[in-house]
């Protein structure tokens, strides 16, 4: 559908999701484009009167969602029940949380809304639930997968000052190196090259790759992985055409001249990558999971339980991915 709206997640009811979601709504006069929150409607009223947020909701198709936005917070009512306490996680609310970005899919997938932006979810409290995914990234990767389309989902934390892509992501540390493989780093980049082409606009996107180890391994003095994993996916990669540059010693990629050089930077492992981005950019960093067959953007941040129902979350994040989700689909 042309010009659709945003399909937007409630996230865990127990976090700050909710508030995120009726704070974005009424900044609403600051470009913020026209989204419907999947949620339950009546947490969602009682936490606006709790927090003192004036947001009257309207309960309407995501149809009808751009026409009362200015004037409403439009809300796709949820079937499960979200009636959870702010701050106190609870599995019985996990079926809400997956309901919601279920349809928030669905949705999109039918041209009904224009993206997915997601709340943020606790894992923990969905794991209690039995979920079996590692995370919101895989989960919408499998969601796109049961349709009959093509996935292969990448993180990327993105923001004005710098983009970075973890290849490996949600896994420990000490299992990093086995996991690290030639066949890994090559599908990531390709589907990071081929996203920053086809979403972001950019002719020939400039890869910058760290090394695993400190110095890069330095020859070999501090580890192989550079010489025997990353240095022969590179080789692959710009024989297929990308603008490749690495292993580089990741202690000096992220200074302003260094990121002048490169339009991301792709770290071997979590904290590698998301220390520097959330450094930089803590409140005005984006989530955007990259190779799905449609745009999905989220807050760079957590759920947040110990500020939840207390009226200090900061909505910078999500309006930053509101903003980048309509760019993207635009």
């Amino acid at each position: 559908m042309k010009n659709a709206p945003l399909a937007l997640t409630m996230g865990d009811p127990a976090g700050i999701g909710p508030e995120l979601i009726l704070r974005a709504w009424s900044q609403r006069a600051e470009g913020i484009p026209p989204f419907f929150a999947l949620a339950a409607p009546e947490p969602l009223m009682r936490l606006a009167r709790q927090i003192g947020i004036a947001s009257p909701i309207a309960i309407v198709p995501p149809e009808e969602a751009a026409e009362v936005f200015s004037e409403r917070l439009p809300v796709v009512a949820l079937e499960h029940d979200a009636d959870a306490q702010p701050g106190e996680p609870d599995p019985r609310f996990a079926r809400a949380t997956l309901e919601s970005i279920e349809r928030a899919v669905a949705l999109t997938q039918q041209g009904r809304a224009a993206a997915v932006v997601t709340n943020p979810i606790a894992k923990k409290t969905l794991y209690d639930a039995g979920f079996r995914h590692p995370g919101h990234t895989e989960y919408l990767g499998e969601l796109a997968r049961a349709s009959g389309a093509d996935a292969d989902p990448v993180m990327m934390i993105w923001s004005p000052l710098l983009a970075v892509v973890p290849v490996t992501i949600h896994i420990a540390l000490a299992d990093v190196p086995a996991r690290l493989t030639r066949d890994l780093i090559l599908s990531t980049a390709r589907v990071v090259d081929r996203d920053l082409r086809r979403r972001f606009g950019i002719a020939r996107p400039r890869l910058a790759f760290a090394g695993l180890n400190p110095h890069a391994g330095e020859s070999g003095a501090m580890g192989r992985e550079e010489i025997e994993v990353i240095a022969p996916a590179l080789e692959i990669l710009r024989a297929e055409g990308l603008d490749c540059a690495g292993p580089l010693p990741a202690d000096t990629m992220f200074h302003p001249a260094a990121r002048a050089r490169y339009d991301v930077a792709l770290a071997m492992y979590h904290d590698q990558g998301l220390i520097p981005a959330k450094t930089l950019a803590f409140d005005d960093g984006v989530n955007v999971t990259l190779g799905l067959p449609f745009v999905r953007t989220s807050p760079d941040h957590g759920t947040a339980f110990d500020i939840a129902g207390r009226g200090l979350a900061r909505p910078t994040s999500l309006i930053a991915a509101l903003k980048l989700a309509h760019r993207l689909a635009s």
